[in-house]
Parts: C-alpha cells; structure tokens; sequence
C-alpha cells in the first residue's frame, strides 16, 4: 500500500511539474506550410532576409543557417583576396626590387599576414562590425576574440553568408591592405620597424575607416546606413583600402628618405616575369576582392565580376598604348601597372556602374596614374620605390570619384534605399567629402606614427646593412645563390 502511495505521489508531482513547465514556456513556432517553405527557398535564391527571420514571426523555417551556395562563393573569394598578398603581392612586388631585397617584400607580407590576423581575432573584427558604440569605430567588446562569431548568418551584412566566413574575408581585406604600404618604402624599412608601424596604423586608421565606410552605423556608409552624415559609397574598398595604403604610402617615403643611391645608382627591376606573374595573379585574385565585396552570389556580384574585368583589361592596354606614344616603346612593366591601376580604379565602383562606366574608368585609370608616375614622382622627387602612391593612392582617389558620377541603380537597385535623392545629382560631393577625410586620416595619423616608431626602435637599417641588402640584413638568408 505504501509503495501504491508513493507511486501515485511521484506522478502527480512530475505531472504537476511537466505541466508548470509547459506553462512557462514560450509556445513552439508552427510547422512552415508549404508556400512559405517556397518563400524560404525563394529568398535564398534572391538573396533576401526568411519571413522566419523577422522578430514577431510565428513560423519556424526549415531552411536554418546560411545557405551553401552563398557561403560556398563567399568563401573561395575569401582564398582570393588571401591569394592576392600571398603570393600575388610578394611577386609583384618582389620583382620591381633589386634581387637583394626580394626576400625583405616576402617576409613583410607574411609577417602583416600573421601580426593582423591576431589582432582580427582580438580585436579588429569588432572593432569594424561591432555595431552600437560609434559611427566613426565600432565596438571593442561584441566580437572581442571572435566570441559568438560562428557559422550563422550576422543579418546586418548578410543574410546566407556565415558570420565566421564573412569575417575571413574582410580579414583579407585587413593584411593586403597595410601590405600595399611596402611598395613605397621597398628596401629600406627595417622589418621590426614596419610590423610596429602598420600594428599602430591598423588601429588608428585602417579599423576606424572600414567601419565608417561598411560598418552598418558607419558615418560614410550612404548605402546602408540612412542616419550616416556623409552619403558616400564604396563597394570594395578605394578609399577603406587604396586611398588609405596610397596616401600613408606616401607620407611614409617622405619621412623614411630616399633609398641610398636614389637617382645615381641603377635600381632597375631585377625580375619582371615575376612581375608579370605577380601581375596576373593579383588580377585573378581581385575578382574575390570586388564580385566578393556583394557577400553573394547574386547579380550585384556578376555585374562587379564584369567591369572589373572589363576597366582591368582597358587600362592594361591604354598604359603601355600611351607609353608606345611618348616613349617609343610599350612595356611591359606598362602593361603590369595598367592592369593594376584598373582594377585599383574600379575597386569602388564595381558594384554600381555598368559596362560603358567601366570602360571610362579603364580609360581614365591607364592615363592619370601613368602620369603620376611618370612625371609628378620625377617633378616631386619623392623615393615611392614601386609606385603605391601613383597607382594605388592617385587611382584610389580617382575611383572614388568616378563612382560619384557613374554609379546608377540600374545595375544595384540597393541605391535607391537611401540615395534615391543623390544618385547621379550630387552623390559626388558625398564622395569628395569622404574623400577628403581619409585623406586628412591617412596623412596624419601616419606622420605621427612614423615619427614615434622611429623615435622609440628606428625606421632605417645602417647604412651597411641597406647596402648589403635587407634580406640578409634583416633575415639572415638570400633569395638566390651562385
């Protein structure tokens, strides 16, 4: 009888406990009917947010997580842009060197490769698309080391991109960025000085801008954010990326000085097939940088895919086409600049301008950075060893203002979210004030920088050390040998 007792009592006790349970729960989503597991399937292929998704939805999806395909595009265009600075960039750039410096430029990559993919983790990520703290820098501590980064889509950038895949890409964004820098200061930075160097300008420069420009509260993001004080645009990066590295670029040189020898010693390039090859690779490799930049597989992407290769291809003939005309002979030193300083030009246009607007800025990218480099560089005298400033820095500005007239909604319909009003009117001034405060950033921020680095461990080799060449200086090993 007391065993019946208990038994019974046990019952109604984690009965009455299954039913407060129930009652304190929140009632479970209703199975999705079949058209809206249709709009499920349609949103994925139209690259837009589930009804399941919205905070007051009463239906579950059976679609959860980011959608393969996005997420597969997303990341082999992060493989890209990684390919650009590793080996793209370092053979590009390690052919315009002298053979005693080649491996200087390879250990410069891979050392901001591995330094900035720490403070990504630490950091950086946060720092960009943390949103809630600033218009002008995003949070330190909502992503701080990556926490609640996982493979589930972050719905302010992406609706079928996991969060952990998107920011894998922008981290690729993150090192070829302050490796651009090399090329202006090229065989005469120390490296320890240069690691030190872009840490600093990492956080004073490249983290705030990149949230300014893309972040979802960003102060210059005109596409997304309908409360930015300045409206501009960027799709891929002229002024986060090519205007920032070409300006610092330049201010760097200037303090750093001329190389040893500048202007009387022959300081040819000693490899321009690996040039070249750096040259196609960077090419293969922005197609990740630009069509990525859509954070799907979509048609904003294959349009970015298109003039990108279209301005690339332009300027990468009107170069050398305009050197045949002044000097007698086209280069291929001409052709390798042309392909670069139109892919630099289109970077922020590719995603809102068309065919024609790519062959403009494949024009007008073979022309204007050819006569920086050509004639401004020898008028001004400045040691911008490989030319960062003139292609990236001059044809970073250039980009970011043709977008301002080019750009239209017929090709990205996200225009019309919140520049309806200025798209082809007065967007361009939205992009000259942008422009004008990356510039002021970029120059300041890098002059007391450099004038701190150089105080506290020295920008400079001795001057043996210079002559022998950086690669045994600095790394104890050389490129060839016999």
């Amino acid at each position: 009888m007391k065993k019946l007792f208990l038994s019974l009592l046990i019952a109604v006790v984690g009965f009455s406990g299954l039913v407060s349970r129930a009652a304190e729960a929140p009632p479970a989503k209703a199975d999705p009917t079949i058209d809206q597991r249709v709009a499920d399937l349609e949103a994925y292929v139209n690259n837009v947010a589930r009804g399941a998704d919205a905070a007051d939805a009463k239906v579950k999806s059976n679609v959860s997580g980011a959608g393969p395909g996005h997420n597969a595009f997303q990341m082999v265009c992060a493989a890209l842009v990684l390919f650009m600075t590793l080996p793209g960039l370092f053979l590009f750039y390690g052919g315009l060197v002298r053979k005693k410096n080649i491996l200087s430029v390879v250990a410069q990559c891979f050392g901001i490769a591995g330094m900035v993919t720490l403070m990504w983790w630490a950091f950086g990520y946060s720092f960009v698309f943390g949103d809630g703290s600033s218009p002008w820098i995003g949070s330190f501590s909502k992503f701080a080391f990556l926490a609640g980064v996982d493979s589930n889509p972050n719905t302010n950038y992406s609706y079928w991109v996991s969060q952990n895949v998107f920011s894998m890409y922008q981290l690729m964004f993150a090192i070829i960025t302050p490796a651009l820098i090399v090329g202006a200061i090229a065989e005469r930075m120390k490296f320890s000085a240069v690691l030190a160097f872009v840490a600093l300008w990492m956080v004073v420069v490249y983290f705030p801008l990149a949230h300014a420009v893309w972040g979802i509260d960003g102060a210059m993001n005109g596409v997304w954010n309908a409360k930015a004080s300045i409206k501009a645009i960027d799709f891929a990066g002229g002024t986060v990326v090519h205007m920032s590295s070409g300006w610092s670029a330049l201010v760097l040189c200037l303090i750093l000085g001329p190389r040893l020898g500048f202007g009387k010693t022959n300081m040819a390039p000693h490899g321009m097939l690996m040039c070249a090859i750096g040259t196609g690779m960077l090419w293969v490799g922005w197609y990740g940088f630009n069509a990525g930049s859509a954070v799907a597989a979509d048609g904003v992407a294959a349009n970015a895919f298109t003039t990108t290769t279209i301005a690339a291809a332009v300027a990468s003939f009107v170069w050398p086409m305009v050197e045949w005309l002044v000097k007698g002979k086209p280069s291929i030193l001409g052709f390798c600049s042309g392909a670069v300083a139109g892919l630099v030009v289109v970077t922020p246009a590719c995603g809102f301008v068309n065919m024609t607007g790519a062959v403009i800025i494949g024009v007008l990218a073979g022309i204007v950075p050819y006569l920086a480099c050509a004639y401004l560089k020898p008028l001004l005298k400045y040691d911008d060893a490989l030319d960062t400033f003139g292609v990236h820095a001059v044809g970073g500005t250039l980009g970011a203002l043709l977008t301002g007239f080019l750009a239209t909604a017929d090709v990205n319909s996200n225009l019309t979210t919140n520049l309806k009003d200025i798209v082809g009117k007065t967007l361009w001034l939205e992009q000259l004030k942008a422009m004008g405060i990356t510039i002021v950033l970029s120059i300041v921020a890098t002059a007391v920088i450099a004038y701190i680095v150089k105080a506290v461990i020295g920008l400079r080799p001795t001057e043996e050390g210079e002559t022998i060449g950086l690669d045994l200086t600095d790394h104890g090993e050389e490129g060839y040998h016999g």
